[in-house]
């Protein structure tokens, strides 16, 4: 191995301090490897900064390349897990905020940010986008390896100011720039209708506290309606408290596991349904998309495994990790993943998603352009027609 000097071989070990935090910390790649091969990848880490160092041809300023070192190993556990910076960290610390107002855009990291959802009747939404539209630029900042949760900051704003986006669908050569006005977002609304004789239309754009009791509500003004089935559309809901999506799923299911806590360090947690639970009683077919995330991921799940309703549309996005802040020594940080949500059976949803019982794909629409029929939903009251008349 090159020899180092003193001076440098400290500074490298200072370099290193962060990332052996990480991995003793985080615990994740202990899964896939021994403590040997923990320590083997370290002493070979330590050994490319010190051919870094030693051999290269000019003077090397060797933060940016540790940073990215500690970016990678983040990036490689989830979309969500991240390295934090120092200025990002004091944020999450202070609980800083640049303002009550957003443009109702949810964000993951996928090289670039990847759209998740846009809420319903948002400045996102009436702009146009999209689940899986690219975010480029955030006011001029390239959103490259960019962490969700600075992404999501970065669109927080002063009521009233401007947000500019670079936006590609698609071909990355055929970008758009949007600029959204931030706005203090009201709750979005459960709404409700009937789509079709005997078919009740339910959407739920987030899934809030209240969730639960308007959503009983709205079944039963519908069935005083008429409906005697019932679709629920999940498509691009992403928002809500993962307690508030099992909240609503207790209204289905009468008996049995509704989802499963995955910890590192203690046992699994089993979420059970209760004796009063499972009122509702009337089929249900739930339409989902890539833009299902979250909370809407663990009630189609729920239901689904207790055949108390089929999943129409595309697959879900499985994003179902609740994240914390690690601090490390130099005031960087970890935003990383310590617990996830399986499905009743204890299979992964997290990164997998929900696979739909008829997979629709929905059109590809220019930037701007707006679909002239709703295939999922016609499929869906199709189905529930079937089910009317087989009864």
């Amino acid at each position: 191995m090159w020899l180092m000097t003193s001076k440098k071989r400290i500074y490298t070990l200072a370099l290193l301090v962060p990332i052996i935090a990480f991995i003793v910390i985080s615990g994740f790649f202990s899964q896939a490897m021994t403590r040997d091969d923990t320590f083997r990848h370290l002493a070979v880490f330590n050994d490319v900064v010190s051919i870094v160092l030693k051999n290269y041809v000019e003077e090397v300023d060797i933060t940016p390349a540790v940073e990215g070192a500690m970016r990678g190993l983040s990036e490689a556990l989830d979309s969500d897990s991240a390295y934090l910076t120092q200025e990002l960290v004091q944020s999450i610390i202070a609980n800083d905020s640049l303002g009550k107002a957003d443009i109702g855009l949810d964000v993951i990291r996928q090289y670039y940010l990847r759209v998740v959802s846009a809420l319903d009747g948002s400045p996102a939404a009436r702009a146009g986008l999209k689940p899986g539209d690219y975010v480029r630029f955030i006011d001029g900042k390239v959103t490259r390896h960019m962490a969700s949760l600075e992404g999501m900051q970065l669109l927080q704003g002063a009521p009233g100011t401007t947000v500019k986006l670079l936006v590609f669908r698609g071909n990355a050569n055929e970008s758009h720039t949007v600029e959204l006005i931030r706005e203090e977002l009201e709750n979005a609304k459960i709404q409700s209708r009937i789509a079709s004789t005997g078919v009740g239309y339910i959407r739920i754009p987030e899934f809030r506290k209240d969730t639960p009791v308007l959503l009983q509500e709205n079944f039963q003004e519908l069935s005083k309606a008429g409906a005697k089935n019932f679709i629920v559309d999940l498509r691009g809901t992403s928002r809500g408290d993962f307690d508030y999506g099992i909240a609503a799923a207790r209204l289905f299911v009468k008996s049995g596991t509704l989802t499963i806590q995955q910890f590192r360090e203690r046992d699994n947690e089993v979420i059970s349904s209760d004796m009063s639970d499972g009122n509702l009683t009337a089929p249900v077919i739930l339409l989902i998309n890539n833009g299902t995330s979250g909370a809407a991921e663990i009630f189609a799940a729920a239901l689904n495994h207790h055949d108390r309703a089929s999943l129409i549309g595309q697959q879900s996005l499985g994003r179902v990790a609740q994240q914390k802040l690690v601090a490390l020594p130099d005031g960087s940080g970890l935003w990383i993943s310590y617990l996830r949500y399986l499905m009743p059976n204890g299979d992964q949803l997290h990164e997998r998603g929900l696979t739909p019982d008829i997979k629709i794909e929905e059109p590809d629409l220019e930037f701007g352009e707006t679909p002239l029929q709703d295939s999922v939903l016609e499929k869906a009251i199709e189905q529930s027609t079937e089910v009317q008349l087989a009864a």
